[in-house]
């Protein structure tokens, strides 16, 4: 695991210190110490891998520079596709080799061939995806002329290695991002506080949510389906939409606040996803950092919606089965990339638009119906491999009818509170960024639910159980 909590909860405290102590020398000092902090918290987890990340950073820093300064058109597009080539190399040796090396060989021994295979037990590095892309993000912009890349080292450094968000979201764009890195920042006690709060959240959501959900999610998809009751089934799939949003929306609201105590933002990541009224609005609200970039670097230059609708479409299934490749090498995350896209299909050749206003109580059977789509394909995420997710599915329809429960005794009653009290705050608190931010209620209200939520938390969490979050094996 990257880092323990206990680590973690000496190791902030001491950046956060240092940090604003060398305001008073200069920005580069402290982006200096950024850099240095990152480097320790990446390192935690296996320092063999900084070399990477190190090597990785600086081959960007340099074609950036090159790109910018080039204005041969086709030297500066060569120089992106290296940048291209050298990013997604790196993501297809460590995450896809041993994918596909196996695949390749399956298909011979279908055509009774007995091939050698020799292939590498490769470890992932962690967030590889995450900082792969956000380097990437910079080349591209660079070669667009959307900005003037950054001469200084320290401060690019900083910008890829940021620790809060690095090992796994939110995917910042060097436009947004970098800029940050380069002018002075002044501790502002109003955000840092809403920093606190925010990250309060993520914890919340994280330990209350997603680390209850997770055994009762792992007992009923480690159960024989054949022998299950369909509708505990059913909780199982829905308990793994909730654990699944728990951890990594969690970890985004972690990272946004723990950023703000930086005097550095972060993009918001997530908006209420299960209160969508289409699959389109859905994401427009999940790990839009990701939904964003896949639009902007994937789908527009294929030709976005400015071509023919069967062009269109092509379009959009590629970007939906790019973006199910990115969580992983398992034809399970293709189909569950898949599934997206023939759900929104529907939304492109009607031309619906996804709802721009706040989800109502008149609109809930849209959002339930939305809900079911998603923890559909759900079960191909959780599932390893495309036969089991078929089995699961299968026995939850055929035994909702022939043996439906009973279900009590199965899902733990402080599990459904959990999420219960979940929906209840989020909806309650659908307009905001985070539901602590901004509440208008007296001073002791507000600090008796920062308590009640410290509490929850502090009941939850084992500390003798590694919960990963789990988007750092993405």
């Amino acid at each position: 695991m990257l880092f323990t909590s206990a680590v973690f909860l000496v190791f902030l405290p001491v950046v956060f210190l240092v940090y604003w102590f060398l305001q008073r020398w200069s920005l580069r000092w402290q982006n200096a110490w950024i850099v240095v902090a990152s480097y320790v918290f990446y390192g935690w987890w296996d320092w063999r891998y900084l070399g990477l990340l190190f090597i990785s950073s600086f081959t960007d820093y340099w074609l950036g520079l090159y790109i910018d300064g080039c204005e041969d058109p086709r030297k500066r597009k060569r120089a992106l596709v290296l940048s291209l080539v050298f990013n997604l190399g790196i993501l297809g040796f460590f995450k896809y080799y041993g994918f596909f090396v196996e695949e390749v060989a399956e298909l011979l021994r279908s055509f009774g061939m007995q091939p050698n295979v020799w292939s590498l037990k490769v470890i992932l590095p962690v967030g590889v995806s995450f900082y792969t892309f956000q380097s990437l993000s910079y080349t591209i912009e660079a070669y667009r002329r959307n900005f003037k890349p950054e001469r200084d080292p320290i401060a690019y450094l900083a910008f890829v290695s940021f620790f809060p968000h690095m090992v796994a979201g939110p995917i910042m764009r060097a436009v947004d991002l970098l800029p940050q890195f380069t002018r002075p920042r002044r501790f502002d006690t109003a955000a840092a506080c809403d920093g606190l709060r925010q990250a309060l959240w993520g914890a919340f959501k994280k330990i209350v949510i997603a680390d209850t959900c997770a055994p009762v999610v792992d007992r009923i998809f480690g159960a024989d389906p054949s022998t299950t009751p369909g509708l505990v089934l059913l909780c199982g799939a829905i308990l793994f939409a909730f654990q699944i949003y728990g951890d990594f929306s969690g970890y985004s609201d972690i990272a946004i606040g723990v950023a703000r105590l930086f005097g550095i933002n972060l993009m918001q990541n997530f908006k209420t996803p299960y209160f969508s009224r289409s699959i389109g609005d859905f994401w427009r609200r999940w790990h839009i950092s990701l939904s964003s970039w896949f639009r902007d670097f994937l789908y527009i230059p294929l030709g976005g919606g400015q071509v023919t609708l069967p062009r269109k479409v092509l379009n959009i299934m590629i970007t939906f089965l790019v973006s199910g490749l990115w969580h992983g090498a398992n034809w399970t995350f293709i189909a569950w990339g898949g599934l997206h896209g023939l759900f929104y299909v529907p939304e492109v050749v009607s031309g619906a638009q996804p709802p721009r206003t706040r989800p109502e109580f008149a609109h809930l059977p849209r959002i339930i119906g939305v809900f079911l789509l998603v923890v559909l394909a759900w079960v191909f995420f959780r599932s390893h491999t495309i036969a089991e997710a078929v089995s699961y599915l299968h026995y939850l329809v055929l035994r909702s009818f022939t043996h439906p429960g009973p279900v009590f005794g199965s899902v733990p009653g402080s599990v459904v509170l959990s999420i219960g009290v979940l929906l209840v705050i989020e909806w309650w608190r659908r307009d905001f960024r985070h539901p602590l931010e901004d509440m208008a209620l007296p001073t002791y209200v507000r600090w008796g639910i920062y308590l009640v939520l410290l509490t929850a938390i502090a009941l939850q969490g084992d500390p003798t159980v590694s919960n990963q979050f789990i988007y750092f094996q993405f």
